[in-house]
């Protein structure tokens, strides 16, 4: 078959075209997130890309209908794509910074820079299918066949970029590393495709994997994110959802960084369990209900959670109580355990898959339910909707409760006031504590009737015990202190529609856009 080899071009040019996209949405999604925004932007300007290279293959092909030139396209390709990661680098850590000081001409021209690195590239991979089909048509009567077979062919290959790096290549080998695979697969294939037809002339395009193998060598040499000033970076590792870090600072507290590196997902310190930070405001949730005592807190389900903060400090405050802790990301339990003492919670049971997920796969009630996953632009919709706030109460004793943990700036509540009306239509009563010197909000809802006098009546109570908690009694006299009146919004989230990432989105164009230098954790 005299086509094989072509064919074969065509398989490896479609796997390279869509692992490029998703590696590209992981690169972008490290500093901007994976909102619906970004990934509009992804998949709008790679098929405005391919489009290009479309029209530009079949003029191309048209002119100079030799498989020299196709596989000197490739080669070019190639090494264009590995440059992607190599170049974007300093541009993203650039963009990370900028993200965290607010600083939004600069993050919305990296977005811009990062994603324009991609047109020359993806524009070079759109012409190998028009020239492909010029190639291997020999008579206009089998134009429909030899086009049908090579889209197909296409096609069955962007099946295979597809799965491959989301599924294998980005937790093993990471983004940048993945960029460097399917480029030097591309390479391969193209500089093979040489060798065939001009022998020896190939030689001097070799030049291409020594000049990225320097660069890579250079440039990925040390951490992708340095630590913060009087820290120590002592883990950083890329899984399937996130980039992770673990910072340690010269005071012993050990932070968990995901992505962009702006908020602290995590908090621990050996012999510390008061931070001052959203987890302790999950402690006062159990006493909006009514007549609570510590002693009556036996159980807690916490959706979000991370490398496990809120049951440390559960189980310091009400003792081993059963708890059940749920993260889609294996690999933060995995840090969890290593360097911020889950490993040492030993009435916690976790579960690394999606949160609604395992909440309708348990068969028990639970005194308290934590979500914090809520973190913009990372927002999970299928957590914020009437059909899964009425799931919890499900799942929460007659005095039970929920707690979730919403992003918000100074001046825009616009999720923090769409969810209180979602709860407000499952649950009789909701709260709402603004964290001190953060942009979250703690929203506290009760499964049975309740008032904030009950509220303060158990924090009165509670306080008369000589064998209260210290960090406990600091809590409720935070939470008392910082509890704000609720707003309900006139938007509902449903599980048919849910337009929270639109929501989320207008945060972030704000942002973007106009600088509020409120950053949302």
């Amino acid at each position: 078959m005299k086509n094989r080899y072509l064919y074969l071009t065509v398989f490896i040019s479609g796997m390279v075209t869509l692992a490029i996209e998703l590696a590209a949405s992981r690169l972008l999604g490290n500093v901007f997130g994976t909102s619906n925004i970004v990934w509009a932007n992804v998949i709008g300007l790679i098929l405005l890309y391919l489009t290009v290279g479309y029209f530009l293959g079949g003029r191309w092909a048209d002119r100079s209908p030799y498989p020299q030139t196709l596989y000197t396209i490739l080669v070019w390709a190639a090494f264009l794509c590995a440059l992607i990661p190599l170049i974007a680098r300093p541009v993203i850590q650039t963009a990370a910074v900028a993200v965290v000081e607010a600083e939004a001409a600069l993050a919305l021209g990296s977005f811009i820079s990062i994603l324009v690195l991609f047109s020359i590239p993806v524009t070079l991979l759109g012409t190998v299918s028009p020239f492909a089909i010029r190639l291997a048509l020999n008579e206009t009567g089998d134009a429909g066949r030899i086009s049908g077979t090579i889209y197909a062919i296409s096609t069955l290959g962007s099946l295979l970029g597809t799965f491959l790096p989301t599924l294998f290549l980005i937790p093993e080998l990471g983004t940048f590393r993945t960029f460097l695979l399917f480029s030097g697969i591309l390479y391969l294939i193209g500089w093979i495709g040489l060798w065939q037809i001009v022998k020896t002339r190939a030689l001097r395009w070799l030049w291409m994997p020594v000049v990225i193998l320097i660069l890579a060598i250079v440039m990925l040499n040390g951490p992708l994110r340095a630590p913060l000033a009087d820290a120590a970076l002592l883990y950083e590792d890329e899984s399937a959802y996130n980039f992770i870090q673990v910072q340690e600072d010269r005071d012993g507290y050990r932070y968990l960084y995901l992505n962009e590196g702006q908020g602290v997902h995590s908090i621990y310190h050996p012999t510390i369990y008061y931070y001052g930070g959203t987890w302790d405001y999950f402690l006062a949730a159990p006493f909006f209900a009514a007549d609570i005592t510590p002693d009556q807190v036996d159980s807690l389900l916490v959706i979000g959670l991370a490398a496990g903060t809120i049951p440390r400090q559960y189980q310091h405050v009400y003792g081993d109580i059963r708890m059940v802790g749920v993260e889609i990301d294996g690999e933060i339990i995995n840090a969890g355990q290593t360097y911020f003492g889950l490993d040492q919670l030993p009435t916690l049971a976790y579960h690394a898959q999606d949160g609604r997920y395992v909440l309708n796969q348990l068969d028990e009630q639970f005194d308290v339910i934590a979500i914090d996953a809520y973190r913009p632009p990372y927002i999970p919709w299928h957590l914020t909707t009437v059909e899964f706030f009425r799931e919890v109460r499900d799942h929460l004793g007659e005095n039970g409760v929920v707690a979730i943990n919403v992003g918000r700036t100074p001046t825009d509540r616009r999720l923090v006031d769409a969810l209180s009306n979602v709860l407000g239509m499952v649950y009789p009563s909701v709260y709402a504590i603004d964290v001190p010197r953060s942009f979250n909000t703690i929203l506290i809802a009760t499964r049975q009737s309740t008032t904030t006098e009950d509220f303060l009546l158990n924090v009165a109570t509670i306080n008369q015990r000589a064998d209260l908690s210290p960090v406990l009694r600091e809590v409720l006299a935070s939470s008392t202190a910082a509890l704000v009146p609720v707003n309900r919004a006139d938007v509902v989230f449903t599980d048919d529609r849910a337009p929270v990432e639109t929501l989320v989105d207008s945060l972030v164009l704000n942002f973007l856009l106009f600088g509020d230098t409120a950053q949302l954790r």
